[in-house]
């Protein structure tokens, strides 16, 4: 029986629900923009609209890859069996070249052909089955399917209402994918600016901010709530005149005048929870749309601490070299020059004394241009470790012996177990950590012990050295270690240029060990430091 043999009371109820049904799917046009969701409401309308008992819905990715994405009434077997009869179909053309269009199309009746033949094999009880492309302006986005479990052709009419459904299901799918596409995208953009070191803030013309990252709200020392709707002059708070034109004197003159106007602004903002500076470099750079209007204001803002240290390193370095240069220098050329002269007659000693002294110099001239190249092999990554097998015991002896016929003033107590470990470490390199903490010792304390001591472990060793001078401030403790780095006390009294405990610790850490100061000595100064049995790995 078909739809033009049915009473005219059930086709008139039937036709009002198709008119039902499509109004639905229009509605779910603009309602619906979850796409499974979405697919779901258009399947279960199209069964109950053929009166079909089962159905699915495969569509076309993004990568021309057409799978099932959702179905209704249909056993696990049967999807299994249908799954590979997609992976056959073409990917399509856009459905304005004819050419190409008929060739999918006759492709897609092979395919629902095949459908058929399978769904008669299925032991189901689905006898009858129709398929239809879901086609936009665009190209093919889906097929729906409709199954019955009865021995019954879909009529003329039936396809013509499900052809409708598939059109309007097209332009539904077609919006959800790119209502989908745009929140992927959007999310990509907020992934990205997160992961962005810098901290990143995008303006509206009027320069209120619209997005703000992490890195920003770090910076700024405040949560995203605190930032997003308040204006940039709101939250960029100088501390001194920055070094360049602010973003509102650069509008005062024009800026931007085109996408390329980039501009660059450096100088100390203050954060808001701890009113604290943080020196930065602010780059603006302008968005405009394809008309030419300003659209958004790209600001990104880099923390340069670790830049202004660098140049305040230098000019330390500079100072401090150039001072320490300076004096070795010139004592050898006034001892030189007082020896040379021709009309005096210089006794014995005085010539011994003179020469004691340039030897001195020359000697410590030696030792800062060996730190110095230290100092730029461990910064260039160029630095060795030579291990053979190291007594300590007897290494530190050596040291303090030599040690003995230049300070009358200090006594040293060497003190280890007798059952003392050998570590395998570079010989060379740990006689200049004990060189270098037993001048210290010298230079620091003005007389008394110098005691050198160490305590094996289970996996390595533990060696002191300690004196009775003043000891070191609880806030130089751990920047006595850097590079450069002086006390300012210990810079008023003794000369030095800061490479001794930097590259104390540098060799210490090539080992593998650590080194500090021991805070609870209260006597003077100790420091400490650890070296592995063997290396590891």
């Amino acid at each position: 029986m078909t739809l033009n043999n049915l009473p005219s009371f059930f086709t008139s109820d039937y036709r009002v629900r198709q008119r039902d049904s499509l109004l639905e799917i229009s509605r779910a046009l603009t309602e619906e923009l979850d796409i499974d969701a979405l697919l779901k409401r258009i399947l279960r309308i199209s069964i109950e609209m053929l009166s079909g008992q089962a159905g699915l819905i495969a569509l076309r990715s993004e990568k021309a890859v057409w799978g099932i994405r959702v179905s209704q009434g249909l056993t696990p077997e049967f999807m299994r069996s249908v799954q590979p009869i997609f992976a056959d179909i073409p990917s399509g053309a856009p459905v304005h070249d004819e050419a190409q269009d008929a060739a999918r199309q006759q492709e897609l009746v092979r395919m629902n052909q095949r459908l058929q033949q399978l769904v008669k094999q299925a032991s189901m009880g689905l006898l009858t089955g129709v398929g239809l492309p879901m086609v936009t302006r665009e190209r093919v986005v889906g097929m729906i399917f409709i199954f019955r479990g009865y021995q019954n052709n879909f009529s003329q009419n039936d396809l013509d209402v499900l052809n409708s459904f598939a059109n309007q299901a097209a332009i539904a799918v077609q919006n959800a994918q790119l209502y989908t596409e745009v929140i992927r995208e959007k999310q990509r953009v907020s992934a990205l600016l997160e992961a962005v070191g810098d901290g990143i803030l995008i303006l509206t013309p009027a320069h209120v901010i619209e997005i703000v990252n992490h890195s920003m709200m770090h910076l700024l020392g405040l949560e995203k709530q605190d930032i997003t709707g308040r204006t940039h002059e709101d939250l960029i708070r100088w501390r001194l005149a920055p070094k360049g034109v602010t973003l509102p004197e650069a509008e005062a003159g024009g800026w931007p005048l085109n996408e390329r106007a980039v501009l660059y602004v450096e100088g100390d903002i203050l954060r808001f929870d701890d009113n604290a500076s943080i020196p930065v470099g602010i780059t603006y750079a302008p968005l405009f749309s394809e008309q030419g209007i300003l659209q958004n204001i790209i600001v990104s803002v880099r923390d340069i601490t670790r830049f202004r240290q660098a140049d305040e390193l230098k000019s330390t370095f500079v100072s401090i070299i150039s001072h320490e240069l300076k004096t070795p220098v010139a004592l050898i050329k006034g001892y030189v020059s007082t020896l040379r002269i021709s009309d005096a007659e210089w006794d014995l000693g005085t010539v011994q004394e003179g020469l004691q002294v340039i030897e001195d110099e020359a000697d410590r001239l030696t030792e800062l241009i060996d730190n110095l190249l230290d100092a730029s092999r461990f910064e260039a990554g160029g630095f060795k470790i030579n291990r053979s097998d190291v007594y300590l015991p007897l290494l530190v002896q050596k040291v303090c012996d030599s040690f003995t016929t230049q300070t009358e003033a200090h006594t040293f107590v060497v003190d280890f177990p007798v059952d003392f470990p050998v570590v395998l470490a570079d010989e060379n390199r740990i006689r200049q950590v004990i060189n270098n903490l037993v001048s210290n010792a010298i230079k620091y304390a003005p007389a008394g012990e110098i005691r050198l001591g160490g305590v094996p472990g289970a996996e390595g060793v533990t060696v002191c050295v300690s004196d009775h001078g003043p000891g070191i401030a609880p806030n130089d403790r751990q920047q006595i270690f850097e590079r450069f780095f002086r006390a300012p006390e210990a810079a008023r009294h003794t000369k030095g240029a800061g490479l001794g405990l930097y590259l104390t610790r540098q060799i210490i850490e090539a080992h593998g060990g650590e080194i500090w100061v021991d805070a609870s000595y209260d006597q003077g100064t100790r420091i400490c430091f650890t070296l592995p049995l063997e290396p590891a790995g």
